[in-house]
């Protein structure tokens, strides 16, 4: 349920479905059938006989994000992940995030009912060695911390560009386990997909974040003794919405179609930091509200 065990474990998260959220699109396989004009009858026959077949795609991608949430220092990193399908049953394992929809998927134009659990290992600050900032740096480390929940949405096939695009919305719910932060976020998601060909599709897609007092407390508080080590100012915030996304990402198949073979995905995303986060001075101060992410990679669907 995680890969690279350093701070950056929420932009990992962040990438890792840049990197792999297209897979969701292979779920519809006659969609780009559909819309690929110039496939031949027998290429679109053979994809559609895969329609809501298992399918796992794996894969590995550099990934440009920053040293921490909030920082304006970046770095490249290896993100690395698996998501798939087996008996209708989808599930992820994305960065340091892992997740499973337990409601089998219906093939075809209907709705898509989820619900199943969710785990997050959060390594946010947890090596400060990574952290290019001496002021940050100098704020010391946080234990890694456990977080587990579950999540619920809904999701529609056929909505605005064809028959075969899809929207779904989703609410989850994590708490750390492990006693590190002792608290919980809660995060909806909306998000688009369509195919474009055989060979190609696109998504767009949102997401916010709120989180409880402890999270800021734990992570982004500046106590007085700090302030002397570090040279921020001492800071103290509340709970409440933490940072909203938005994001777009690509994939274009190398062998043939979406449901099989190599493919190329690549995208980014844009976080804004609000509220007591971005108040806090590892944020106005030693870095930035504004936060770019972006990946570039290869993945295997077989």
């Amino acid at each position: 349920m995680g890969f690279g065990a350093d701070q950056k474990g929420t932009h990992r998260t962040v990438i890792a479905r840049i990197l792999f959220g297209l897979a969701a699109v292979t779920a519809l396989p006659s969609a780009a059938a559909a819309q690929n004009a110039t496939t031949p009858s027998s290429s679109a026959e053979a994809i559609a006989q895969d329609m809501g077949g298992d399918s796992v795609t794996v894969g590995i991608g550099a990934g440009y994000l920053p040293d921490y949430e909030g920082s304006d220092d970046y770095r490249w990193a290896p993100v690395p992940g698996v998501i798939g399908s087996v008996s209708g049953i989808n599930f992820q394992v994305l960065g340091n995030r892992a997740s499973a929809d337990l409601i089998p998927n219906q093939p075809g134009p209907s709705w898509d009912f989820q619900l199943g659990p969710v785990g997050v290992i959060n390594f946010m600050r947890s090596d400060r060695s990574s952290i290019d900032d001496p002021r940050v740096r100098a704020l010391g480390e946080r234990d890694t911390a456990i977080e587990l929940g579950g999540f619920v949405g809904v999701g529609k096939t056929g909505v605005i560009t064809s028959p075969y695009d899809k929207l779904s919305v989703s609410l989850s719910y994590r708490h750390d386990v492990s006693k590190v932060h002792r608290s919980g976020i809660w995060q909806p998601t909306i998000n688009y997909f369509t195919p474009l060909s055989t060979k190609a599709a696109v998504a767009l897609f949102g997401s916010a974040e709120r989180v409880e007092t402890k999270y800021l407390r734990t992570y982004y508080d500046i106590s007085p003794d700090q302030a002397l080590v570090s040279g921020l100012p001492a800071y103290r915030g509340r709970g409440g919405w933490k940072s909203w996304t938005v994001g777009a990402i690509g994939t274009y198949s190398l062998t043939g179609n979406l449901l099989k073979g190599f493919k190329i995905v690549g995208g980014g995303t844009y976080r804004k930091l609000i509220n007591d986060v971005a108040d806090s001075p590892m944020v106005s101060v030693a870095g930035s509200r504004n936060q770019w992410l972006g990946v570039l990679g290869l993945a295997y669907t077989f």
